[in-house]
């Protein structure tokens, strides 16, 4: 039977820790209280959920009761964006960049329906914003400034404290989607300034379909949907208490050994980009050498899709950024928003590593790459221009 393939696709999703799976399967089993209970069971229940709320509270620096459990970072996005414009009541102005997930920027397309106006700040080959450039857009009607904290594909961090900075003496709420940063660098609410913070399970080692919203004590926001009012009424539902419980785990597992794994799979990351880029002429780093998340190489391939190469090493489980349309392959939207030609972008190929990544598997990683992008030089075929 072979081997799987080295999975370098982090930023997609994460396996379950095993500490996340051993604090979630009582809840999975014998402890199968409703939180809304009033006997032993459901306050069993009640009292994991809010032990769980308190651990991705402190991993971001929050109070407890500005956690709102929602069922992923998509859903955690729609309720800040679509729920805070709800609670204004009125069309107004917003503030978004040209790189955010489309969990940002469908919630901002249907507020752009609805009658509100929406600037998008553009980055450079940098693939970071300019605060000033940021502050340049905002106008007298602007509610609300929405940036992601690092970017998906490119690993790019964003100033988001430095855009505060701008927006605070207006008043305006900023929103951020840190569902790639938080578990892999400190993020601290308070330090960044921001109203509303969105964070997915799956991408700390947390199971699939759960996240959390951070919402600052004060800052108006009005359901997506109504029920029985868990949640502060925000959420309405039953809480997913196994999967809440893993969230919170998986916080507490990341505040544990934040400061560690960081600084090892950062070395990793280095040691990876060193053995390829001293081994394939022309290869290219997409963005900001330093300010990008420790786990993310984003890495351009001369003359030959990205594609293409992955396809030829099927030991290496990763992502580009490309799409496959009818018509022809198109090249990732964030690297064409940095400014980087059709051709060349389409060369790209997305690593990201780890806490169980092993040196042993970055060696064979890029080992494979360098022979699977040889091998597509050779043959001549998968070219991107």
């Amino acid at each position: 039977m072979m081997d799987e393939p080295i999975y370098l696709d982090f930023n997609a999703t994460t396996p379950v820790a095993p500490e996340v799976f051993a604090a979630m399967t009582p809840y999975l089993t014998t402890e199968f209280g409703n939180p809304s209970s009033g006997h032993v069971y459901g306050r069993r229940a009640r009292d994991a959920v809010e032990r769980a709320r308190g651990q991705v509270a402190e991993l971001i620096g929050a109070q407890a009761d500005e956690i709102v459990f929602t069922s992923c970072g998509t859903e955690a996005n729609n309720l800040a964006i679509r729920g805070w414009a709800a609670a204004l009541g009125r069309p107004a102005h917003m503030v978004t960049s040209t790189i955010e997930h489309p969990a940002t920027e469908q919630p901002c397309r249907l507020l752009e329906a609805a009658g509100w106006q929406v600037s998008r700040a553009p980055v450079g080959p940098s693939g970071r914003l300019d605060p000033f450039e940021v502050a340049g857009l905002l106008r007298p009607d602007t509610a609300l400034v929405s940036i992601m904290h690092a970017n998906n594909e490119t690993g790019i961090l964003q100033p988001i404290t430095e855009i505060v900075h701008e927006t605070a003496r207006h008043g305006i709420t900023v929103h951020s989607d840190a569902a790639q940063s938080v578990g892999k660098l400190p993020v601290l609410v308070n330090a960044l300034g921001v109203d509303l913070l969105s964070l997915a399970g799956h991408k700390l080692h947390a199971p699939k379909g759960i996240g959390a919203l951070f919402v600052r004590r004060g800052t108006r926001l009005a359901p997506l949907i109504v029920g029985g009012g868990q949640e502060r009424s925000l959420r309405p539902g039953t809480e997913n208490v196994a999967h809440i419980v893993g969230l919170g785990a998986a916080c507490a597992l990341a505040q544990r050994r934040l400061a560690e794994n960081g600084d090892r799979v950062m070395a990793l990351r280095d040691r990876l980009w060193n053995r390829l880029a001293s081994r394939i002429p022309g290869l290219k780093l997409t963005g900001d050498p330093r300010h990008r998340l420790p786990n993310t190489l984003n890495i351009r391939f001369p003359e030959m899709r990205g594609n293409a190469v992955l396809a030829t090493a099927p030991t290496i489980a990763a992502s580009t950024g490309s799409a496959c349309h009818e018509g022809g392959e198109h090249a990732s939207a964030v690297l064409r928003a940095m400014g980087i030609a059709e051709a060349d972008a389409l060369g790209a190929v997305r690593l990201s590593l780890g806490w169980t990544t092993s040196e042993a598997e970055v060696e064979a990683a890029a080992a494979a790459l360098i022979a699977a992008w040889r091998c597509c030089t050779l043959d001549g075929g998968g070219r991107s221009g």
